[in-house]
């Protein structure tokens, strides 16, 4: 017995250092890449459905200039795909509201095009790896079409934008009922719409990616009252610590200079004070059942899961450049976390916008 013991003891003497040096042991394999590294920036951005309905949109014009200047080939943003909807759908039982908060009905779209979300997801993909390269307006008009069937919004604004405003009309899959959607969204104060689908459109690209995730949500969807009063409580204590947080977030910037505004988002000191007065907060939470420690499981399980996504949809394109949009409290996880990619390089946002 004292032999095992022993024997055990030596064994976990070994092991320490090979796990603490783990993150040691995976680093330098991207030294050996072959190709340009896959470069990747996250704009941190507030959704702007949270500022005043009268803000004119085309105040971000310097935003969209800097970031066309980036070059991105590949756009992700902060929305359910449409598989991800179809399974929180299907799993309301487990993952309870999310569907109704996170996702859209996709009848109107499947009234037009007789197609379901995974028919539809199917036919884009299909589509895509068929797309001429000088695409007529026909062309755009049905995969805008199938770009809503698949409930992906934002690619299908990306096609309307794409088309020249006398193409934008009904036909080739679009009826009355989605060309007044795209209208809407196109007007939408929305960062997915303003931003990502604006730029998308303007560089020549054909679509974006949704990366969010809800699934995470089966963490928290179940634990009832306690836990939402918990939150609240939580919430109130950071927005005593930093009030400022709050409101510098929920307008845009009263000067104007909105590169200015999301340098400052995207610089250290807004982002330390956004997570450490939220989840660093959550984190000393002493109620008995830990209520905080839960609150910050789903949102690494969510942040973790968003960047999974982020990762297949650069996955067949080695060495691309990727610009991922996204609520500004996620940037710091992102980073991290992109940070321990293989072949990975991830660009200083802040100094990006200067």
């Amino acid at each position: 017995m004292i032999l095992f013991r022993s024997l055990l003891l030596s064994l976990a003497v070994v092991a320490a250092p090979a796990l603490a040096d783990s993150g040691k042991l995976i680093a330098p394999l991207g030294k050996g890449t072959f190709g340009a590294r896959t470069e990747v920036m996250v704009l941190g951005t507030p959704h702007l459905a949270g500022w005043p309905k009268d803000y004119d949109t085309k105040r971000l014009a310097p935003l969209l200039d800097r970031l066309a200047a980036y070059r991105p080939d590949i756009i992700t943003i902060e929305a359910l795909s449409g598989r991800d909807c179809d399974q929180l759908k299907r799993y309301a039982a487990t993952i309870p509201d999310a569907w109704e908060q996170y996702c859209w009905d996709t009848d109107a779209a499947r009234k037009a095009t007789g197609l379901d979300v995974p028919e539809a997801v199917a036919a884009v993909e299909k589509t895509l790896a068929a797309w001429p390269t000088t695409p007529t307006a026909a062309d755009r008009r049905k995969l805008a079409a199938l770009f809503s069937a698949a409930n992906d919004r934002t690619s299908a604004l990306v096609q309307w934008l794409r088309l020249a405003p006398t193409d934008r009309h009904a036909g080739d899959g679009l009826d009355a009922a989605l060309v007044e959607m795209l209208d809407k969204r196109a007007i939408a104060s929305n960062e997915n719409y303003q931003i990502a689908a604006v730029l998308a459109a303007r560089l020549g690209l054909e679509r974006v990616y949704p990366t969010d995730d809800h699934s995470a949500d089966s963490i928290t969807g179940g634990l009832g009252d306690d836990f939402g009063k918990a939150l609240t409580d939580i919430w109130a204590s950071a927005n005593a610590q930093s009030g400022w947080l709050k409101d510098f977030s929920s307008k845009p910037p009263a000067d104007g200079d909105i590169l200015g505004y999301y340098r400052a988002t995207n610089g250290a000191h807004y982002l330390k004070t956004a997570i450490s007065n939220d989840f660093g907060v959550a984190l000393k939470d002493q109620s008995a059942s830990k209520w905080g420690r839960q609150y910050v499981a789903w949102w690494e399980t969510r942040n973790l899961r968003m960047i999974a996504n982020i990762r297949a949809a650069f996955g067949n394109r080695p060495g691309a450049r990727v610009l991922s949009i996204v609520g500004s409290s996620h940037k710091p996880y992102f980073d991290a976390y992109l940070g321990l990619m293989h072949d990975v390089r991830v660009q200083d946002t802040e100094r990006f916008l200067k």
